[in-house]
């Protein structure tokens, strides 16, 4: 009997999967594996890596009891090849495959493996649209074509519309305007803290994962124990439900703010759990409309909330594949310095870009503004090397995929994409992060200056990085006032504060920032 090969990768981890769509257990056969090449592609998080693997085992686990046919292959089996294609082409002459069913799968790299096994094993590849998204690769073209700027809020809007979510009857959306953000940018009051996590229980299967992971990854970054993730679709629901529950109240207020030990505070720690399949974003957002109309959620934050996944999630991956391959190669700014060993160990004086990488190594997890507006705005303001940072932020986050990872971090964070993602670069000084953190207090560094052994780093690379690349942003009109505020420094001043930039550029180089 020919067989037809159904292809699951790591973050397709739902039963509602296209390439699962038409299984018939006469003859078809689910392959999942585990490779090293994935696996150590850029050197992934410790915790992200036992979070993949024991997630994908338990998926085998559960669609083995519903009658798939699965050939799963674990990392340690002895003809690992080591690869997806290989595994592909493993399966194929062991079973006598001629066909093979896939799901459009999350980077570019990975359709032009499967257009190798089309080319190199001779056999059919349907390759299908993952359903598990609010927008199709073509509508997002669709939507894209002939405008000179895709911004992410007319998308979004769009998205609002099609899916009838958080609008009325009559057209105009819930609370009479589109988004909320200007409700959502309260710094942290004091004594902030967030709720309780779950932890989950750990199964065999995810102490066997945690034990592997230990011994063959010993070498990556972050701490793998304690491991509170979610591994399967019942416990990825648990965490939906408390999200909802006991943090999203609370969640638009405070959606900017960074707190001293508090690497979570009201986040809702899903992604990970909806970009590899555990959840979909469609019953998030419908979660999250239900507690608004119940009276348990509040209008700006399950509006924010909704939009993070409705609204960007959805724009991100579009622009991904709207603009892939090319969108990878683009350096609009030309950054080429090398990333700092502090981005690996957390060792540096500024205290705000300390706590965000520990808070990195001991959960795989920093959220969004730590990412954005700590790592990623001194990653800008400092010109670090655009392909070093995306690959930090992809080994380093138990979310990230080079989907989402990329457009967020080469777009938004870096400007690396010339303006096609944010409308002006997302650069701070020190000021903005002692607004909306309390980890100046706690830091040798003072964010009310500018000059000296004592100023804010941020200060003044925030101004050498305007300077630099004033006749790229000049004409920006969202910073004119920025520039009317650099030209009322007195040319000393702005010399001095192009020397103070140098030498915390330097700083970098000899590892004492």
């Amino acid at each position: 009997m020919t067989r037809t090969l159904h292809l699951v990768m790591p973050d397709q981890l739902s039963q509602s999967l296209s390439a699962l769509r038409d299984y018939d257990p006469a003859e078809g056969v689910v392959l999942i594996c585990e490779t090293m090449a994935e696996a150590t592609n850029v050197p992934h998080h410790k915790k992200k890596l036992a979070f993949l693997f024991a997630s994908m085992r338990h998926f085998a686990e559960e669609l083995t009891s519903q009658g798939f046919h699965v050939r799963y292959v674990q990392l340690e089996d002895a003809d690992n090849s080591g690869n997806v294609l290989g595994e592909i082409e493993r399966a194929v002459r062991a079973l006598g495959t001629s066909r093979l069913v896939a799901t459009r799968p999350g980077s570019y790299e990975m359709i032009n493996v499967l257009k190798a096994v089309r080319a190199d094993l001779g056999i059919a590849v349907d390759l299908r649209e993952d359903g598990r998204f609010l927008s199709t690769i073509r509508e997002f073209a669709a939507w894209a074509e002939g405008k000179k700027q895709l911004r992410m809020e007319f998308f979004y809007r769009e998205m609002r519309k099609k899916h009838q979510i958080l609008m009325e009857q009559d057209g105009k959306p819930t609370g009479g305007v589109w988004n909320f953000d200007k409700e959502n940018r309260k710094p942290p009051k004091k004594g902030l803290t967030s709720p309780k996590r779950i932890s989950h229980r750990k199964s065999a299967i995810t102490q066997a994962v945690l034990d592997m992971v230990e011994a063959r990854f010993a070498g990556h970054f972050g701490k793998l124990r304690p491991f509170h993730f979610a591994v399967t679709r019942p416990q990825a629901l648990l965490e939906l439900d408390h999200f909802i529950d006991h943090v999203l109240p609370d969640f638009g207020d405070y959606q900017d703010a960074m707190v001293v030990g508090e690497p979570y505070l009201f986040h809702s720690l899903l992604a990970s759990y909806l970009n590899v399949g555990l959840l979909l974003p469609l019953e998030i957002c419908r979660a999250a409309e239900e507690a608004y109309h119940q009276g348990r959620a509040p209008l700006n934050a399950v509006e924010g909330f909704i939009r993070q996944i409705l609204g960007w999630r959805e724009y991100i991956r579009g622009i991904y594949w709207h603009l892939m391959p090319h969108y990878g190669q683009r350096n609009s700014l030309q950054a080429e310095r090398p990333l700092p060993a502090f981005y690996w160990t957390g060792k540096t004086e500024m205290a705000c870009v300390a706590e965000a990488v520990h808070h990195t190594c001991d959960h795989a997890y920093s959220h969004h503004i730590q990412r954005l507006m700590i790592t990623g705005n001194f990653a800008l303001l400092a010109g670090l090397n655009v392909k070093e940072v995306q690959d930090w932020y992809l080994a380093v986050y138990s979310d990230a995929f080079e989907w989402v990872e990329m457009p967020n971090t080469l777009g938004m964070a870096l400007f690396g994409d010339g303006g096609i993602v944010a409308s002006k670069p997302y650069a701070a000084s020190g000021k903005y992060i002692n607004r909306m953190s309390n980890s100046c207090s706690t830091c040798r560094y003072d964010p009310a200056e500018t000059i000296g052994d004592c100023a804010c780093p941020f200060n003044a690379l925030y101004w050498d990085f305007l300077d630099r690349h004033r006749n790229l942003f000049q004409s920006n009109q969202r910073m004119p006032y920025v520039y009317a505020a650099w030209d009322k420094f007195t040319p000393e001043r702005q010399q001095a504060i192009r020397e103070q930039a140098a030498k915390a550029l330097n700083a970098i180089n000899e590892g004492t920032l």
